[in-house]
């Protein structure tokens, strides 16, 4: 094997493939990268851990074609600190020889015959505006759980039906709900999956350079697997299993009392008043008509209060959420005004987006936040 490859889209390639690497490999071919170069002068860098693989496919000059595998993440740190000059591999033994101006390294291949083959893309589902995408999931994604004792609570439940996919997660603390369209390949799809949180936020970030992403899913057949591709990379996942919580039911109907506010002086607000919070103390809030005073501390503890302009529909309410938590709602919201519904101060606060301060619109997006008791 030998190739010639610019420096910035082999580096760029290889990070991409070696993110999902990992830490501690069931077997170590498994901390690896698959380079394959072939003839018609493409070079092709995957990765793959028997659940998530990753395919990349960049142009190449290729003098002889062949495969190789070598340590992901060295490469990768290799590649990243090179000169911005022409990269050259040639495959000598059991070495990969790679040069690049005055630079020169040789890494240790491991046997490409241990190399597991890398899933097949399921048939196309449908496809989707990469930017829509983007943005879907990374508001999502923050409401996922973190704790991998509770697998479930680590993905993001995917609603597919006809021209709309709900993306829904929850760590049980709060609740993110968004609603987006899409171009199926059959109008009536149906079809239900649960997807990584970390996989889907990864793909989102990574596919944005293209226009689409084009989303293949099968959940039948006995194979659960969900596969995306855009721009010549290719992701597929194996799907989580188990019944997620029946969450949907979770959101009020109506909200008879809400706010309305500026959501960046709302952020602002909760920054500096959370500074004084201790570690697991709330923050309160109380809404009355025209404002919203914001604290936090009490006693002999640090203090802290600010008020704010808000518009009140219906009686004054004081209720109080992990500040944290309270921000990652309001961050992921991306809108100038944010529309906080309440049924009861010891009920969830339903958290959604407006264009403007009279605007009804919610924009596809619900995030529902427990509320935290604390002393009055």
């Amino acid at each position: 094997m030998k190739f010639r490859v610019d420096r910035d889209v082999l580096a760029e390639a290889v990070a991409w493939a070696a993110r999902s690497l990992p830490t501690r490999p069931a077997v170590p071919v498994l901390s690896g990268v698959l380079l394959e170069a072939d003839d018609g002068g493409t070079l092709t860098i995957s990765s793959f851990d028997y659940e998530v693989s990753a395919r990349c496919e960049v142009p190449a000059t290729v003098s002889v074609a062949g495969v190789a595998v070598v340590q992901g993440k060295i490469l990768a740190d290799i590649a990243k600190a090179l000169p911005s000059r022409p990269v050259d591999l040639e495959l000598d033994g059991t070495k990969l020889v790679l040069t690049c101006g005055a630079s020169r390294f040789a890494l240790h291949t491991m046997p490409v015959d241990d190399y597991p083959n890398l899933p097949e893309l399921p048939e196309l589902s449908g496809s989707i505006d990469a930017g829509a995408f983007n943005e879907a999931v990374l508001q999502v994604t923050t409401a996922a759980s973190r704790d991998e004792t509770l697998p479930l609570l680590t993905g993001v439940r995917v609603e597919v039906e006809g021209e709309r996919i709900t993306l829904l997660a929850t760590d049980r603390y709060r609740l993110a709900m968004k609603e987006i369209q899409w171009a199926p390949q059959q109008p009536g799809i149906s079809q239900v999956a649960l997807v990584r949180a970390r996989t889907l936020s990864d793909v989102a970030k990574s596919m944005t350079q293209a226009g689409t992403v084009q989303i293949a899913l099968q959940t039948e057949g006995g194979k659960q697997i969900i596969g995306f591709e855009s721009a010549g990379r290719r992701t597929t996942s194996q799907l989580i299993e188990g019944d997620y919580p029946p969450v949907r039911r979770l959101f009020p109907d109506v909200t008879p009392i809400f706010a309305v506010a500026r959501t960046a002086e709302i952020i602002e607000a909760a920054r500096r008043v959370a500074l004084v919070a201790e570690r697991n103390t709330p923050i309160r809030l109380t809404f009355s008509e025209g404002q919203v005073v914001m604290e936090a501390g009490q006693g002999d503890d640090a203090q802290a209060s600010e008020a704010l302009e808000a518009t009140l529909v219906g009686e004054d309410i004081t209720t109080a959420f992990n500040p944290h938590l309270f921000l990652d709602g309001l961050s992921a919201l991306g809108t100038e005004y944010v529309r906080l519904g309440f049924t009861h101060p010891s009920k969830p606060v339903l958290m959604s987006g407006r264009k403007g301060a009279d605007d009804d619109d919610e924009g596809g997006f619900l995030y529902l936040l427990m509320p935290i008791r604390f002393a009055s």
